[in-house]
C-alpha cells in the first residue's frame, strides 16, 4: 500500500512587525491620558484597613460607570422614538440589556464578600448606602418609576436635586413609546399623552389594546412589535438585577437595616416584582 502523503504543517505566523510601535507620548496621547486612569484608578479609598474594602469600592464603582452607560443609551433611544425614528432605537435598547447583564453579574462578584469580612468595614461607611445611587434613581425614572419622595435624599445637594427633578418632570421611555402608537394611529386616552409625567405610571386599557393590536398583527407593526420586544427584555433583566441584588443582600447581612437606614432585605422584596411596563406582560395572559 502506498504511504499516505504527510500534510504540509501549517506555517507559523509571521511574526508581528513593531518597528513602528510609539513608545514616546511626550508630545502625545497615550492610552492612559485617553481614558484618564490617572483619576480612576486614584479613585479607590479605603476607610479602614480590611481587604475586602477595595472588592466593595470597586464593585459600586464600576456599577456606576455601567449605569451612566445605560443613562447614555437610554436618553438617545428615547430622542430617537420620539422623533418616531424606531431602528436606531432598537441597538441601543439591546446595548442596555447587555449592560444590564454586566451588573446582574456583578452580584456574584460582590456575594464572595462574607458577612464576616464585612462587618470588619461596615461601620466606615457611615450613613452611605447604594440606595442614595443618584444614577439608579435616573433609570428608574428613566423607564418610569416616579417616585416624589425619594427626592428628599439629594436636598444638601442644589445642582444635583435639580437635575432630578427635571429628569422626574420629562417623559419616560415607555411614554415616547406610548406616543409612538398613537403616532400610528392606534387609539390612545388622550389623557395619557399629555399626563403629568411627574406622576408613577398605571396601567391603561387604552394602551394594553394598542399593544395587543401590534402583537396580533406583527407583519404590519413589525417595528413597534421590535420596540416592544426590547422594553421587555430590559424590563425583565431589571427585575433579575433586583432579585440578586435581594439575594446577595441577604447573604452577606441577612435582615439588618441598611446602612442607609432603608429596610434592606424587606425593602428589596418589596419592590422586586415591580413592572415599569405593565401592559407589556398583562397582554401575554390575553393573548
Amino acid at each position: 500500500m502506498a504511504d499516505t502523503p504527510t500534510p504540509n504543517p501549517t506555517p507559523s505566523p509571521t511574526p508581528q512587525n513593531n518597528e513602528n510601535l510609539v513608545s514616546d507620548f511626550s508630545k502625545s496621547m497615550s492610552y492612559g491620558d485617553y481614558l484618564h486612569l490617572d483619576q480612576i484608578l486614584s479613585s479607590q479609598h479605603r476607610l479602614s484597613n480590611h481587604h475586602d474594602e477595595m472588592l466593595f469600592i470597586i464593585i459600586h464603582q464600576a456599577s456606576e460607570l455601567w449605569m451612566k452607560l445605560i443613562l447614555h443609551e437610554l436618553t438617545a433611544a428615547r430622542a430617537s422614538i420620539q422623533q418616531n425614528n424606531l431602528e436606531p432605537a432598537f441597538k441601543m435598547l439591546a446595548r442596555v440589556s447587555r449592560i444590564q447583564q454586566q451588573l446582574i453579574q456583578s452580584w456574584d462578584v460582590l456575594s464572595t464578600l462574607t458577612p464576616a469580612e464585612y462587618m470588619e468595614f461596615r461601620h466606615a461607611l457611615g450613613s452611605s448606602s447604594g440606595f442614595q445611587s443618584y444614577q439608579n434613581r435616573l433609570i428608574e425614572f428613566m423607564l418610569g418609576l416616579k417616585k416624589p419622595t425619594v427626592l428628599d435624599v439629594y436636598g444638601h445637594q442644589t445642582e444635583l436635586h435639580k437635575q432630578l427633578t427635571d429628569a422626574m418632570n420629562e417623559p419616560s421611555i415607555y411614554d415616547a413609546a406610548i406616543g409612538a402608537l398613537a403616532k400610528r394611529g392606534l387609539p390612545i386616552d388622550q389623557d395619557y399623552l399629555q399626563r403629568d409625567w411627574s406622576q408613577p405610571y398605571a396601567e391603561n386599557d387604552s394602551v394594553r389594546e394598542a399593544w395587543l393590536t401590534v402583537y396580533r398583527d406583527v407583519d404590519q407593526y413589525w417595528d413597534l412589535y421590535e420596540l416592544a420586544e426590547k422594553l421587555v427584555d430590559i424590563d425583565s433583566r431589571q427585575q433579575q438585577w433586583r432579585f440578586n441584588h435581594m439575594g446577595t443582600v441577604e447573604r452577606v447581612i441577612g435582615f439588618k437595616r441598611g446602612t442607609g437606614g432603608s429596610s434592606g432585605v424587606d425593602y428589596l422584596k418589596h419592590v422586586v416584582g415591580q413592572r415599569y411596563f405593565p401592559e407589556l406582560w398583562s397582554l401575554r395572559t390575553v393573548l
